[in-house]
């Protein structure tokens, strides 16, 4: 039950003055719906302003509050240029007051002919005139009054204005209460941090670096304890020891051996899936490293125990090519494997489930259809879950309930991760990393092109096509867009279509509906057409052979692990791979540095790494409460420092039960309510 403490925080946005049913869908958008919401939306920046008595005082580009007497209203005579109040300051220096839009009746409203007025906004210069476009304030009051400190500038929608999210932020601030101490005390003394209140207040006041380091400390705590817990509960659970004779495995027929870390992997799997509770272990690898076959080991170990294994995989189409992997790597064993997704209906639907239930399916292969109300196992006993970030705790645990005890579990990700991210986000797991690529794996050839040579490029690919061979085509947008000049997806499947013939491109982005998307990457996975056109949603979990050319557009726009996945996809058969990386030619020195690295490396944990250094710059804290780390990163050093602190300090609270213990632990079990790490929560809970 959350505590009593909390409550007020999670009273609906509804509750706040001035919140009624117009607001709630520009509100809903910003994800602000409870009272708590509107506290932990911190502003993206602040306007640090500055009192002038004369324009003379001020610099170009300078934010300033000034004195000013409006003297003259100028439009255009059709009424659809920009509205214009003309004022002077002291001196008689002029100044246009522009605005944009339907603005003018409010102008002339709060600036009156005549009429002295104090003025906050930036002073630009237009041609010869000094101007303040669409000024932030307009009082009668004194500078000081209207604010010479730092002015918080937060995230909005449609609907919304600064001064209204400003005044929502400072009611919700009333309601936050002070809280108990759930930090180390000795960690406070340390690293000087305000009270949890207080550093909350500050956060909305100016770019306090103290308040909003602890802030970022107080999620990295929680999420670290809620982690810890999840470990605790999985060790006090039972689980069935799976101990198997080797029968099948021994029967197994490779096309290559296992590496070395493949074989150190599933070393590990083995001893923990002996073990009387449940296994938790993430199998991290870079692509084309094989975990698909250390996943195969995992779960002919569960058969050869007489026990059932399932696999859950987060699209249908990545669902059957697992599939498909995995008969042809277990044929000669004898084990039963099926697939079963949405798709699945009538008969063959029905001879799936009743090869679970009467355990004459050894292996299942699926989507989340495998962990629905209707499907029953006879003795499941091992879950792998392929792309373990694209599935909430909640999911992973109702697949393991469909288990007799508590089934263990496998993850894997294809995602490189930096050994801080990964006690961020996957410290409840045991980890075992494939660092090598078996032998024999070609490199891909990286290439990086400037866009003028667009030409070369299609008729190389007309080329490419021409031999029987199949590409990728990746953009970083679905459609184009008034305002940006990004390369999108369909306009660049139109432009494919005129040069290659309509039937030799498909089309994949997110915004297709499910069926469609699943059609058109199954025609491209079945080489009846030659050109992939799609957007990110191919990064990972593609596999086809026969295609060996990728082409990356605008690639400066994403970041090195998102441009390593989306190489990932080419590389996977004899042919030799190439993979172009098309630039713009407004080139950052990051977006160039990226480019380099792709050039000269192809290890996903080097360049992920790297890819944590280049995006470094910036704030430790972030507000959004997803399930996901949420703190935007700072330096590599600084996260890491907190997150082993964060971690050291969460132990010191478990007892040897794994619950919490003492007066501090009592504080934590509130910061879990209040950072909501539903995981932990539940525990919490009971559930």
């Amino acid at each position: 039950m959350r505590p009593e403490v909390l409550n007020p925080l999670f009273a609906g946005a509804d509750s706040l003055k001035g919140v009624g049913p117009k607001l709630e869908k520009p509100l809903d958008k910003l994800g602000l719906t409870r009272v708590r919401d509107f506290a932990f939306h911190l502003p993206d920046r602040f306007i640090d302003r500055r009192v002038i008595a004369n324009l003379d005082e001020a610099t170009v580009g300078e934010n300033v509050i000034v004195e000013l007497t409006p003297t003259q209203y100028r439009q255009s005579r059709s009424g659809r240029g920009p509205f214009n109040v003309l004022a002077s300051d002291v001196l008689g220096n002029v100044v246009s007051l522009t605005y944009f839009g339907r603005a003018s009746y409010s102008a002339k409203k709060s600036l009156p002919l005549g009429e002295k007025r104090w003025v906050a906004g930036r002073l630009d210069q237009y041609g010869d005139m000094l101007q303040i476009v669409h000024p932030d304030h307009v009082s009668e009051n004194g500078g000081a009054a209207m604010g010479t400190v730092c002015e918080p500038v937060y995230a909005l929608s449609d609907g919304l204005t600064q001064n209204r999210v400003q005044a929502l932020v400072q009611q919700a601030l009333e309601d936050v209460p002070d809280l108990p101490e759930w930090i180390d005390p000795g960690q406070l003394d340390r690293k000087e941090w305000p009270a949890w209140r207080d550093a909350l207040v500050l956060a909305h006041k100016g770019p306090h670096k103290a308040a909003r380091d602890r802030l970022a400390y107080d999620e990295l705590f929680a999420s670290a304890l809620a982690l810890m817990l999840v470990k605790a509960d999985n060790r006090r659970r039972k689980g069935v020891p799976l101990r198997g004779d080797g029968h099948l495995r021994d029967r197994l027929r490779l096309p290559f051996d296992l590496t070395a870390a493949q074989k150190r992997s599933v070393r590990e799997i083995e001893d923990d899936l002996a073990q009387n509770h449940p296994m938790l272990r993430l199998l991290q690898g870079d692509v084309g490293s094989g975990k698909t076959a250390v996943a195969l080991h995992a779960m002919l170990i569960a058969v050869e125990s007489g026990a059932q294994a399932a696999m859950l995989a987060p699209t249908e189409i990545l669902a059957r090519q697992h599939y498909d992997t995995l008969v042809e790597m277990a044929r000669g064993t004898g084990i039963e494997i099926a697939v079963l997704t949405g798709r699945d209906k009538g008969r063959a639907r029905e001879s799936i489930l009743m090869g679970l239930l009467d355990g004459s399916i050894d292996v299942v292969v699926g989507t989340h259809a495998i962990f629905q109300d209707s499907v029953a196992y006879r003795n499941l006993a091992l879950v792998v879950i392929d792309e373990q970030h694209r599935f909430g705790v909640n999911q992973r645990l109702l697949l393991q309930q469909k288990a007799r005890g508590t089934a263990h579990c496998l993850s894997m990700t294809a995602t490189p991760i930096p050994r801080t991210l990964t006690l961020a986000q996957y410290g409840e797991m045991d980890v075992s990393k494939l660092d090598e690529l078996p032998p024999g794996r070609q490199p891909i050839d990286t290439r990086v092109i400037a866009n003028e040579r667009m030409g070369d490029v299609v008729a190389g690919l007309r080329r490419h096509v021409g031999e029987g061979k199949q590409a990728y085509w990746v953009c970083p947008m679905v459609r184009e867009h008034e305002t940006e000049d990004i390369a999108a997806a369909e306009e660049r499947f139109d432009t494919m279509r005129a040069a290659l013939g309509e039937n030799a491109v498909t089309l994949v982005h997110g915004q297709l509906p499910a069926d469609v998307k699943d059609a058109n990457m199954a025609r491209f996975a079945s080489g009846e057409v030659a050109v992939l056109v799609a957007t990110t949603v191919i990064e990972v979990g593609v596999n086809v052979p026969n295609a060996s050319l990728m082409v990356i557009e605008q690639a400066e726009r994403f970041g090195l692990a998102q441009l390593h996945q989306l190489r990932g996809r080419v590389g996977r058969g004899a042919e030799k791979s190439v993979c172009l990386l098309l630039r713009g030619d407004a080139l950052s020195e990051t977006g160039r540095e990226r480019l380099a690295l792709m050039r000269e490396t192809q290890d996903g944990f080097r360049l992920a790494e790297e890819d944590l250094r280049l995006r470094g710059g910036g704030e430790i804290l972030g507000t959004r409460q997803s399930g996901e780390q949420a703190f935007v990163l700072a330096s590599p050093e600084q996260i890491t420092e907190l997150l082993e602190v964060a971690h050291a300090d969460a132990r010191l609270l478990m007892d040897r039960d794994g619950g919490l213990t003492g007066p501090r632990g009592e504080a934590a079990r509130i910061a879990l309510y209040l950072f909501e790490r539903d995981y932990g929560v539940q525990l919490l809970r009971g559930g």
